[in-house]
């Protein structure tokens, strides 16, 4: 049972992982004003959490918003030196981070709820040997012919692929987050009832170089792994994976795709090693939640911004216990 204390704060906590894409929809330009439009919509399902009581952490994809960066010193880099990987990572957990302790900020106040909001700048530290740092695979920024992708990646030193027939893309690493800077901080902060706005975009990838001093590097990192450890860090008793689907589905894509609603651990685990779930899309989901499920949480709920609701009533969403 939930214990509450004076402030009217719960001992149970929540981490919550935003999609990118649910802040700057594909369809979408994404401007400023749409995508604040979006992070607005966005909270008012959040803020059923701030009603129950919980302590919160957010979290935040970033793939739309880094492609944008990278794609503006394209068009910019003979005028203005292009920027490395890593700090777009920084400047997307700034400019989003932003947006969102601005929209909640707001939306406490109206409500006259006293609870404070803060954006911490996080680095996410990586095995430099990661595998993925030789064979990179993680597809990011925009689409080119063939062409026009060779002179970008002669001209950025970039590496290349075909994602889709005649549609080539820049490749980056994704190294498996190993730890969490600033975790104490956040526990902290969360326990205390600040609600904290951290490690987005999976944190900037960083690494101890062999002077024992922080470096970055260009990578990306999954920000529901990312989230799953810090939900560990932070001892989360729950943790929300905000995509852009209902639910996770069995066959998903096919006549025959069933929609997967309650489950435990072991029955989700079997379903991944059965290759229900494509790497690219819910594989990382089910991942970080079997993850966060192993070391301290209690339950993980995968659904849309519009599901939130229903999944809190448990009438959709996916939602697996240990």
């Amino acid at each position: 049972m939930a214990v509450w204390d004076q402030r009217g704060i719960m001992d149970k906590s929540v981490i919550i992982a935003l999609g990118g894409n649910a802040l700057s929809p594909k369809e979408e330009a994404g401007t400023i004003y749409q995508q604040f439009a979006h992070t607005r919509e966005s909270l008012a399902a959040i803020m059923h959490f701030v009603t129950l009581g919980y302590n919160i952490c957010l979290t935040h994809g970033n793939g739309p918003q880094v492609g944008d960066e990278l794609y503006r010193m394209e068009l910019t880099h003979k005028t203005i030196p292009p920027l490395p990987l890593g700090v777009c990572v920084a400047e997307t957990q700034g400019s989003i981070g932003y947006m969102v302790q601005q929209s909640l900020q707001n939306e406490l106040r109206e409500k006259k709820i006293d609870r404070e909001v803060v954006t911490l700048i996080t680095q996410t530290i990586v095995d430099k040997d990661d595998l993925s740092i030789a064979n990179p695979q993680k597809y990011i920024g925009r689409r080119y012919d063939k062409k026009t992708a060779e002179d970008l990646a002669n001209q950025f030193n970039w590496k290349i692929k075909e994602q889709e027939p005649g549609n080539w893309r820049q490749v980056v690493p994704s190294p498996m987050p190993q730890f969490i800077e600033h975790g104490r901080s956040i526990q902290t902060l969360v326990d205390n009832g600040t609600i904290v706005i951290a490690s987005g975009g999976g944190g900037i990838p960083t690494f101890w170089n062999d002077n024992q001093k922080l470096e970055g590097i260009d990578a990306v990192i999954d920000k529901d792994l990312s989230a799953a450890l810090l939900g560990r860090v932070i001892k989360s008793s729950e943790l929300w994976i905000i995509t852009d689907l209902d639910q996770a589905y069995l066959n998903f894509g096919k006549e025959d795709q069933e929609p997967i609603l309650n489950i435990n651990q072991d029955t989700a685990k079997q379903y991944f090693d059965e290759g229900h779930f494509k790497a690219g899309s819910m594989g990382p989901k089910i991942q970080a939640a079997l993850y966060f499920l192993k070391y301290h949480g209690e339950k993980a709920v995968i659904t849309s911004i519009n599901g939130i609701d229903g999944a809190i009533a448990g009438k959709n969403g996916t939602t697996i216990i240990k």
